[in-house]
């Protein structure tokens, strides 16, 4: 087998692994991947592929904390599900805070920082349902907010 096909044989069983919505640590992830004969795999690989990949944790049917794949494995866009799971965006003058729901934060903060400086946002940091925005400039905050809220118009009140 080339190195290539390996490689792709890697990614498709990773794929499958997360689709099951049962590993809650890279760990687990590593010693799935072992068991399916990839012998070579390591933490620090499983954790670059997760975030290459946009995997995020959240919570499974049974309630625990798995990690999963975003539904489309792109950069998400303005046009795609993502914005019905933005609640409410405010300022306080200094930063934009994002609240989403339950481990949807870490896709909407990808999506904000494909956006980027064009529409005024510098960085920004997610936790699970949570996002911090850093505005390119604070004299300019309430032009970035606007242009925020319309990545998201209509879900709003």
């Amino acid at each position: 087998m080339t190195k290539q096909a390996k490689q792709e044989a890697l990614i498709q069983a990773f794929k499958a692994i997360l689709k099951t919505e049962s590993f809650g640590s890279q760990g687990e992830i590593v010693d799935a991947l072992k068991n399916d004969g990839f012998d070579n795999i390591s933490q620090s690989k499983v954790s670059r592929m997760l975030s290459k990949y946009g995997a995020v944790r959240t919570r499974n049917a049974k309630q625990e904390m798995v990690y999963t794949l975003p539904p489309e494995l792109g950069v998400p866009t303005t046009k795609s599900p993502l914005r019905q799971l933005v609640l409410d965006i405010e300022h306080n003058d200094v930063m934009i805070i994002i609240r989403t729901s339950p481990g949807a934060a870490q896709l909407i903060a990808r999506l904000l920082d494909s956006v980027g400086k064009a529409e005024g946002v510098l960085g920004t940091i997610a936790g699970d349902d949570t996002i911090f925005i850093a505005p390119k400039s604070i004299k300019n905050i309430d032009s970035t907010l606007k242009k925020v809220t319309e990545l998201f118009e209509g879900k709003l009140a």
